[in-house]
């Protein structure tokens, strides 16, 4: 089996276009050699995790009603940096909007995860942020937010136990709670 891509396109249509998202269908030939659409909707932001850590090893976490889901759940602190703008920078800002803290230590954790490659671009992104000062939130106007700060093992037990659902929340929780394990952090 060959890694080239098996897809050929025809031709390509906006089909919706907001600050956030746009989706594209694409007339296609198939990798069997039909004809086929493909949507994709792609992101205008990646999208970023930070997991706080401080000297004890507690972070904090936000609770938020999703609007698509219809459920309010609890997740790292994440937000989406546009593109453009710097990934770390980017992070600096989503800590201090959302949890209302300043890091001095940075970092990266995951680079480029692929969060739902059926159907969309978006790519995510997570840290480590340690060396903390406290300071104002400043959360958008889209975020009603409830910020919780825990032991990071009560944090590594609810993803365990399913409390937390959002994919990159996981997968940072994981990440970190390996790497303490493996003491490489």
């Amino acid at each position: 089996m060959t890694e080239q891509n098996p897809w050929i396109t025809k031709s390509t249509e906006t089909k919706y276009n907001n600050p956030w998202i746009r989706l594209d269908e694409s007339q296609v030939i198939n990798p069997a050699g039909n004809d086929g659409i493909y949507g994709v909707v792609h992101f205008k932001n990646r999208a970023m995790a930070i997991i706080p850590l401080d000297e004890e090893n507690n972070t904090w976490i936000v609770g938020q009603f999703r609007y698509t889901t219809k459920t309010y759940e609890w997740e790292v602190i994440e937000g989406g940096v546009p593109e453009g703008e710097d990934l770390l920078e980017g992070a600096q800002r989503e800590l201090e909007e959302e949890a209302g803290l300043i890091a001095s230590e940075w970092e990266l954790i995951i680079d480029g995860c692929q969060l739902s490659n059926s159907v969309s671009d978006e790519i995510g992104y997570a840290y480590i942020a340690r060396g903390l000062t406290i300071t104002e939130t400043n959360p958008e106007e889209t975020e009603q937010l409830q910020i919780r700060k825990l032991p990071f093992d009560e944090l590594a037990t609810m993803v365990m136990n399913g409390e937390i659902k959002d994919l990159l929340s996981v997968a940072s929780v994981l990440k970190v709670k390996a790497l303490l394990e493996m003491k490489l952090i």
